[in-house]
């Protein structure tokens, strides 16, 4: 047989297959249908393509152009059931059909595993991915990005497009308005451990704290819910904090629901901010102070990103795009009284 590099001719799947040590159906599906091929097998596979100088027709093609309907986006959301996505899918959505593409839901229940089996199932019906909040590893979301074009909301991934929103500035907007009321003692409850805004936002307090002068107590409530919020409430109010910074919303409803059922006074006892100004934000007594992110921009822009990149427009940015934070005040915060 002649060999490959000497008579310059163009690369075979079967080459691909002997070099990756695979057969040629699953090379053939790596590049046509990736979601029956493991992560692991498909960047080998590309690897090796790579290296030898073959080219799928799937990895020729580019992603259309137009107004004309072309195809799938997945958007992956950690907790369907939280408010704060409402708004993150609606924009997704809008972005998506504007483009032209059709927007399929998956709700991964605030687990790295149900994601990544949610994301293998669709792999080959889709032509880009939105992760919002994944759970996935930083590796595991970049061997995925390898094999679809991919952006991450509220989550910082190396090598792979992001949109977040500030959650520095969120947090030092919240801390310096209940500075100024007079909190010196702030409990922060925390988001699930995977959670990169997490994170970010309990590093960001740990800084407020140390310039401030304040102090800070870390409460881990396991998930990010209404439920957990409120299992956690006493434990809390048994403290001397006199003020409660959540995670998201969802935990400081749940605190505030439990605080005031163990006869506590909202904000006179305790003050609480929540964050993503979910729109369960207004819809409690009393209506809950909240660090708001941009939510429908978040989703919108995202999507519009994705497009871009995938389309070939760009090139992946180093840096995450970050959006502007607010903070939307209402009545769950106060002066503090003791107790």
């Amino acid at each position: 047989m002649d060999d490959l590099g000497e008579n310059k001719r163009p690369a075979t799947i079967y080459d691909v297959a002997r070099a990756a040590g695979v057969s040629a159906s699953t090379v053939s599906r790596a590049f046509a249908r990736p979601g029956r091929v493991s992560f692991a097998t498909a960047e080998r596979i590309r690897a090796v393509a790579t290296e030898i100088g073959y080219r799928s027709v799937e990895m020729r093609r580019p992603m259309a152009s137009g107004k004309q309907r072309r195809g799938t986006i997945a958007l992956v959301v950690a907790d369907i059931s939280n408010p704060v996505y409402f708004e993150m899918i609606r924009g997704a959505e809008e972005e998506a059909a504007k483009n032209g593409y059709t927007m399929l839901l998956a709700h991964t229940r605030e687990s790295g595993v149900i994601e990544r089996e949610a994301i293998e199932r669709s792999m080959d019906i889709v032509d880009g991915i939105v992760l919002s909040s994944s759970r996935m590893s930083d590796a595991a979301i970049r061997s995925m990005a390898k094999q679809k074009p991919t952006i991450v909301m509220n989550r910082g991934v190396s090598g792979v497009a992001s949109v977040v929103t500030d959650n520095q500035r969120g947090v030092l907007r919240a801390v310096e308005h209940l500075r100024q009321l007079g909190h010196r003692d702030i409990a922060y409850m925390a988001g699930p451990e995977a959670s990169w805004a997490n994170g970010m936002r309990w590093r960001s307090l740990k800084e407020c704290a140390a310039e401030f002068g304040i102090k800070i107590a870390f409460f881990e409530p396991g998930v990010p819910t209404m439920a957990a919020g409120a299992a956690i409430a006493n434990e809390i109010m048994a403290t001397n904090a006199t003020a409660v910074l959540a995670y998201n919303d969802q935990l400081a409803i749940g605190f505030m629901r439990q605080a005031q059922a163990s006869g506590f006074d909202v904000p006179g006892d305790i003050s609480i901010v929540g964050f993503d100004n979910s729109s369960d934000a207004e819809l409690v007594t009393p209506g809950l102070t909240s660090v708001a992110a941009p939510l429908h921009a978040l989703g919108a822009t995202a999507v519009r990103n994705l497009l871009v990149i995938a389309g070939g427009g760009s090139a992946v940015p180093e840096r995450p795009v970050v959006l502007p934070t607010r903070l939307a005040l209402r009545r769950s915060t106060a002066v503090p009284r003791k107790r």
